[in-house]
């Protein structure tokens, strides 16, 4: 079994990693960022606690996909005497005009054929691994308490072989409702029914709608699947990733908690699904944006936002859980949450731009809007030059980066063009004109005459990755020859084996030792971007190749080896392959009607 051999689950309340063995090894509760009462993912190599699995007696293999076109796991286990299917999800389907999507989590557990023997096992903990909790046993489920924190996991199969991890013939189906402390309102079996035929139709309603490219069609479905679950619904915050401290390489101690909301993160995940047509990720993700970020009265806006407004974000260590693979510490909380990262201005009103020129959107952005937005324009004017921790969050230094300095031009660039949009003409002079001003500072600055490119900070010689977006952000084109200039030298400097490094020198724990799998894919659009667009495809399928089994990814990758790291799964990472692919494919009509 590889390391990052998992299937995620999730209802865009909750969600679980299932590993390849149809293990349960992280599952937060009551919401995303909440206390992962299975937490086995970061407890050592052979965690006794932290997950819930189904062991069947002699067993010899394991296959895991997804139900067609859902967020339904299949897990198949076999053994000398027969077969059993796993499935896994969480409910979500509309109710009477509503989303329901409880707390919840669903396991089947069904014979294939022959005589199976198994048991399963369901082993919480509370506060990150450190209390065990108390079990108190029902008519039909099991209670598990501790501290302030409960979950009941309600069966149709005997809770006695539940309670007591005993062998038992599985001659039919048997199903567990792992969530709140609340009696199901129907039959066990009955609801589970209910539930996986609806939320089946849910999920193949909502991928029947996406647009999505002629090519790598399955691969792009999942990706968006991926993205949606990453994602907040209550508030709608979108989290960079599902997990904490998944390292980044192997004893780096690059371990960070990712269940959080970075703008710069949640706009290339709404910008992608908006392209394939699922529009209310972005509209959720704006109300998020207005309650969270923009109605604020602050002074700088921070890097990242807590899914719920005022959950604390103080980073501390767990320290009952062993890390993954015995690689600690598992940090709780974010202390880039306190860093200034300028480049934060440009992706809230990029994010929000879109609001003013979609006319899909039921309510687009107005006057009102763009009022609420022109704080935010006037701290991108004030500090774009100004040094920062970057976009890479470096703990130990600061510089004037150079991507911070774009995103800002960006933010003036589109208030303008905004303020134009809600006839604010005077506002969309002075916003354009300070755009071009800045536009002029940052090429001069950045530019690095000995070495022929932009460097990574003003004034600079650090080569960085992030620069090959100057182009997709606007702030010049694919054709210009500085770029050209600047693509070469990060191919030469920053491309390992094919993968490309974020940065090449060494930072606050040295020197990196990971691809960051999201600069190879801005590598491949840039390659496709300048005519190269042979070798685009071929790195884009290498890139997939190192997909797990079920197309997913997490946030790095070895280089030599493929080896995946970082935390899972990562909605840059995701975003990567939707961009690539939509602009790597051939058309419908090329597909479809094209005679060689």
């Amino acid at each position: 079994m590889k390391q990052m051999d998992m299937g995620v689950i999730g209802n865009c309340a909750v969600a679980s990693l299932v590993d390849s063995a149809a293990r349960h090894v992280w599952f937060c509760f009551p919401r995303l960022d909440g206390d992962p009462v299975f937490n086995a993912l970061v407890n050592g190599s052979e965690p006794e606690n932290g997950f819930m699995d189904v062991v069947l007696r002699d067993q010899k293999a394991a296959q895991q996909k997804y139900l067609r076109n859902t967020a339904i796991l299949e897990t198949i286990l076999t053994c000398d005497n027969g077969s059993l299917r796993v499935l896994d999800w969480a409910p979500r389907y509309k109710l009477q005009g509503e989303l329901f999507r409880p707390p919840m989590i669903i396991r089947r557990i069904e014979p294939l054929e022959g005589r199976c023997h198994v048991k399963v096992r369901a082993r919480p903990t509370f506060d990150y691994g450190a209390t065990k909790p108390v079990i108190s046993v029902g008519s039909n489920y099991l209670r598990y308490a501790g501290g302030n924190s409960v979950i009941r996991i309600t069966t149709d199969m005997p809770v006695a072989y539940l309670r007591d991890e005993a062998y038992f013939l599985l001659d039919r189906p048997v199903h567990l409702f792992i969530g709140s402390d609340e009696a199901l309102p129907s039959r066990v079996d009955r609801l589970a029914r209910d539930y996986l035929e609806e939320t089946t139709g849910y999920w193949n309603d909502w991928v029947r709608d996406l647009a999505v490219p002629y090519d790598w069609q399955e691969v792009v479905i999942r990706s968006a699947i991926t993205l949606k679950l990453c994602s907040f619904e209550d508030t709608g915050a979108i989290l960079a990733a599902l997990t904490t401290s998944i390292p980044e390489a192997a004893d780096s101690r690059r371990n960070w908690d990712y269940r959080y909301c970075w703008p710069r993160d949640a706009y290339f995940t709404v910008m992608s699904l908006n392209r394939l047509g699922a529009t209310t990720t972005m509209e959720n993700f704006i109300t998020y944006l207005i309650n969270s970020v923009i109605s604020a009265n602050v002074q700088f806006l921070a890097p990242l936002y807590p899914i719920v407004p005022g959950t604390p974000l103080e980073e501390y260590e767990a320290e009952a859980l062993k890390g993954f693979r015995g690689m600690g510490p598992v940090r709780v909380g974010n202390g880039a949450s306190i860093q200034r990262q300028n480049d934060i201005y440009g992706s809230v009103i990029l994010a929000t731009a879109q609001m003013f020129f979609d006319m899909r959107l039921p309510r687009p952005g107005d006057r009102a809007l763009y009022h609420q937005l022109k704080p935010i324009g006037h701290m991108a004017k004030a500090t774009s030059l100004e040094a920062d921790a970057g976009i890479w969050e470096y703990r130990g230094r600061t510089r004037a980066h150079t991507f911070s300095a774009v995103m800002c031009w960006a933010a003036l660039e589109r208030l303008g063009r905004i303020a134009h949009r809600v006839e604010e003409t005077a506002d969309a002079e002075e916003w354009h004109k300070a755009a071009r001003d800045l536009k002029q500072r940052i090429l001069a600055g950045a530019w690095n005459e000995a070495g022929q490119y932009f460097s990574g900070s003003l004034g600079g010689t650090e080569l960085d990755a992030a620069l090959l977006l100057m182009p997709e952000i606007g702030i010049m084109s694919y054709d210009d020859p500085r770029f050209q200039k600047t693509l070469a030298a990060i191919e030469q400097r920053l491309l390992v084996d094919g993968l490309m490094m974020r940065y090449a020198e060494e930072d606050d724990f040295g020197k990196p030792e990971t691809a960051f799998l999201v600069c190879t894919f801005w590598y491949i659009e840039a390659l496709a971007n300048v005519g190269r667009r042979e070798e685009a495809m071929a790195l884009f399928e290498r890139v997939l190749s190192l997909r797990n089994h079920v197309g997913i990814l997490s946030e790095d990758a070895v280089p030599t080896t493929g080896e995946l790291w970082g935390n899972f799964p990562q909605t840059y990472s995701m975003v990567g392959i939707i961009h690539c692919a939509r602009k790597l494919s051939r058309s419908w009509e090329e597909g479809l009607w094209h005679v060689s």
